[in-house]
């Protein structure tokens, strides 16, 4: 049940109405959760300009991460649009159901980030050394390490904005793995 309303463009200051604009050219719509940032006169620039920076970490990196995230913290508006962004990003329907269980049995290298991310994000950031020293093994560097804090960072964000707003999912609902691993 949703206990924040989404405000529409033209409840938004203008600032946030020139991004929603951007927004709907650039993805097609205004989704929910961004939307909902704008209740904030600041927020959803400076999210976005996170959320967008560069960094060393390829796209389908990125959503290793987000889908570990969302799922430790119990996000299911950013399951289903992780699910959705991680099959452009070609990962199939049970390899994002593995990443969100914090593994990936099809490549070691991500599957050593899927459980750093599931890791520093179930221990708030007290990471286990055996897993760390498992992701570095893996190939990754101090420079992805940091990338990987900072998207998971980025990732709680919107999971707790969304977990604390609970606005309307519009992405195609994501399967819970209790449904899937049953």
């Amino acid at each position: 049940m949703s206990t924040f309303n989404v405000p529409a463009k033209e409840e938004v200051s203008t600032n946030n109405q020139a991004i929603f604009e951007q927004l709907e050219k650039a993805v097609g719509f205004v989704p929910n959760l961004f939307a909902t940032y704008a209740y904030s006169e600041n927020a959803l620039k400076n999210y976005l300009d996170f959320s967008n920076a560069k960094t060393s970490l390829k796209a389908k990196e990125k959503e290793v991460v987000n889908l570990a995230v969302s799922q430790v913290n119990n996000c299911d508006y950013c399951l289903a649009a992780h699910t959705a962004i991680g099959k452009m990003n070609g990962f199939n329907d049970s390899q994002i159901l593995e990443l969100r269980s914090g593994r990936a049995s099809f490549d070691t290298k991500l599957d050593a980030l899927a459980r750093l991310a599931k890791n520093i994000t179930e221990n708030r950031g007290a990471t286990d050394s055996e897993v760390l020293e498992n992701y570095f093994n893996a190939g990754w560097t101090r420079e992805n390490l940091v990338d990987t804090i900072a998207l998971v960072g980025d990732k709680t964000i919107s999971n707790y904005l969304n977990n604390t707003t609970r606005i309307p999912v519009d992405f195609p609902s994501a399967p819970s793995l209790e449904e899937v691993f049953v």
